[in-house]
């Protein structure tokens, strides 16, 4: 036993760093893996099957070499442990017969020195071996335990009075890593019940904006203030009653088309889901199908289009009727022939509320009371449609950019 634990010790000598590097290549083949069956079709249109699979291969490789690695490190020991600790017999039989023949020991007591030892050898092999299991579960939990760790934001738990339902970012700044800004001392006001549009260039910080009105994220710096109060001072539920946000990629739970919609007020009737969805133009569809309300999406949304998801999170924000609704990009995968009809029963969605809309193309908030454009993270110009193409340069270029590539389309049509 002693050599045993010798043995064990010399086993255990950096076996959770190969442990941790054997887990490491393993997840990276089944990422590498994924990638590859996901992005198939993409990789025979452009040719490139073989450096692809070549890079699944060497993953593959990878994995080879770490496991082989492991097993050295514990299959040398353990089979040292298997072959040391079981052999207590073969000192002790022949001892204990030696000494019972010299009369200094008694049958029982023989019996028991043989049969003491073949009760607790078995439990201590299954102990070295669960050693082995413990380490490879101890380094995949800490990957658990480092997103646990993650701190909370912080909400009060008691509901505070608001005056009105006006947003205003105030010398807002945002990092989602220390030491590289997304947004920088932005200061601006939402009308309630009014349209205002946040638009600029691709990476300009409006996605980051709609999710910070929404409470997702702390400000780095400055404060969002809804209803005159910090956000951060405010019940997360409490906000959550007056906000519906629409995200550019919609997740749908695999649950029935009704139960989605209901997410957006779960003691709804079913006649109040299915008016959502005629007002998010998606009953047509939704009636279509073979189970109708009751068909299952799948695993996030997987049975439908991209444009039919967007309009069913749509139906779930008009279900819901808080009184600030954020749209962030929420036409993004509609089809033209649908884009209207979803403008239209936006239109209806917003009477009497605060839209905004965050907007690649310029065309859908043309009428909107308040633009605000963006531009590397900060507030380039405000006004409207009008205003801003005679006083905003770079919504100007954003315009006239978009009404060329409309044309231009249109001509190749």
């Amino acid at each position: 036993i002693p050599l045993g634990v010798l043995f064990y010790s010399g086993m255990m000598r950096g076996y959770q760093e190969k442990m941790a590097h054997y887990i490491g290549t393993e997840n990276h083949m089944n990422s590498t893996l994924v990638e590859y069956v996901n992005g198939i079709k993409v990789i025979k249109a452009f040719g490139r099957s073989a450096s692809s699979y070549g890079a699944f291969s060497k993953a593959v490789a990878a994995y080879h070499d770490s496991t082989l690695d492991w097993f050295r490190q514990s299959w040398v020991w353990m089979a040292a442990i298997k072959s040391v600790v079981p052999c207590t017999l073969l000192a002790s039989l022949p001892v204990g017969i030696w000494l019972m023949s010299t009369g200094e020991l008694a049958l029982p007591a023989f019996m028991c020195c043989i049969a003491i030892p073949l009760g607790f050898i078995g439990p201590l092999m299954k102990f070295a071996q669960a050693a082995g299991m413990v380490s490879r579960m101890d380094v995949c939990l800490n990957t658990i335990w480092d997103f646990l760790g993650e701190p909370e934001l912080v909400r009060p738990q008691k509901r505070v009075k608001l005056s009105g339902r006006s947003l205003e970012f105030d010398r807002v700044s945002f990092s989602y890593h220390e030491g590289t800004r997304v947004l920088h001392d932005l200061s601006f006001t939402v009308v309630p019940g009014k349209i205002t549009a946040i638009v600029g260039p691709s990476g300009s910080g409006k996605s980051t904006i709609a999710k910070l009105m929404a409470g997702f994220w702390d400000v780095t710096e400055g404060a969002i203030r809804f209803g005159g109060v910090d956000v951060r001072d405010i019940p997360f539920a409490q906000l959550m009653e007056n906000v519906s946000y629409v995200a550019q990629d919609t997740f749908l739970f695999d649950r029935s088309l009704a139960d989605n919609i209901r997410m957006g007020r779960k003691d709804a009737s079913d006649e109040e889901v299915m008016a959502a969805a005629r007002a998010a133009g998606c009953h047509d569809f939704i009636e279509a199908l073979p189970d109708g309300f009751d068909t299952m999406v799948g695993e996030g949304g997987a049975n439908l289009s991209g444009g039919e998801k967007q309009r069913i999170s749509i139906a779930r924000c008009i279900l819901k009727d808080a009184p600030i609704v954020i749209l962030d990009e929420a036409t993004a995968f509609t089809d033209p022939e649908n884009e209207a009809a979803i403008q239209a029963s936006i239109s209806g969605l917003v009477t009497g509320k605060t839209l905004i809309i965050i907007a690649h193309h310029l065309s859908t908030i043309v009428g909107a009371d308040k633009i605000v454009v963006m531009d590397h993270g900060r507030v380039s110009a405000e006004g409207t449609h009008h205003e801003l193409l005679e006083s905003s340069s770079l919504y100007r270029s954003l315009w006239n950019a978009q009404q060329e590539a409309t044309h231009a389309g249109g001509d190749a049509a």
